[in-house]
């Protein structure tokens, strides 16, 4: 998997905090919106193949006004799509986050433990073992959960994905919520973890009866 695009949303923040001058960096103003976005399985050599058919206010705003990173690389294995998420979204690497790979045999119950499974907790909007979903396993914070210390939990943090592991390990312990697709119903769904009901929005949209081509 290729991870890039999230760095440009992020680091220009993180740059600009950095740099400025300590006596200026009261006077910044604080963003009302961070996006990050992953996009799974897009290799960085796609930005340069495909230069000419992206749009000036997609890829190429990204590219020219963000930070583009032009030699980086992965000092971790395996990298599948859990320990990317988290190693992304924590700044850590496996052996500190915990989610070593998707799907890790666990010595303690002598069974194979999947990243963000959680039996202790309750689907919301299904019946299906797709909501038995958690950050459990993620043993350290993400950007999002410091985000709502910092904050005194005044912000909010949402994560959605088709998957679930890509919408939880990057939304954190402490988000608002995360939503992710239940391919047994066609619905997106979430865990007793973060919520107790879906909101209006996303049950007026479920029963649209979408069905993505995954």
């Amino acid at each position: 998997m290729k991870y890039i695009y999230i760095l440009l949303f992020c680091l220009p923040l993180v740059a600009i905090s950095q740099t400025k001058p300590a006596a200026k960096s009261a006077s910044l103003a604080k963003p009302k919106l961070v996006v990050g976005v992953v996009i799974d399985q897009m290799r960085y050599d796609y930005i340069f193949r495909y230069w000419d058919k992206f749009s000036a206010g997609g890829f190429k705003r990204l590219v020219n006004s963000g930070f583009f990173c032009k030699n980086t690389n992965y000092n971790y294995v395996p990298t599948y799509t859990g320990p990317g998420h988290a190693s992304i979204y924590t700044g850590t690497y496996p052996a500190v986050n915990g989610i070593i790979a998707n799907d890790w045999y666990d010595k303690k119950t002598g069974q194979m433990l999947y990243c963000t499974e959680d039996k202790s907790v309750t689907p919301i909007g299904s019946d299906s073992e797709a909501g038995l979903m958690s950050p459990k396993n993620l043993l350290v914070t993400t950007m999002g959960d410091e985000l709502r210390l910092n904050s005194i939990q005044q912000s909010k943090v949402i994560g959605i994905s088709l998957k679930d592991r890509a919408s939880i390990l990057p939304a954190g312990h402490s988000a608002n919520a995360a939503y992710w697709f239940d391919g047994s119903t066609g619905n997106f769904i979430s865990s007793s973890h973060y919520v107790t009901t879906l909101p209006k929005w996303l049950t007026d949209f479920n029963a649209k009866n979408y069905q993505p081509n995954i």
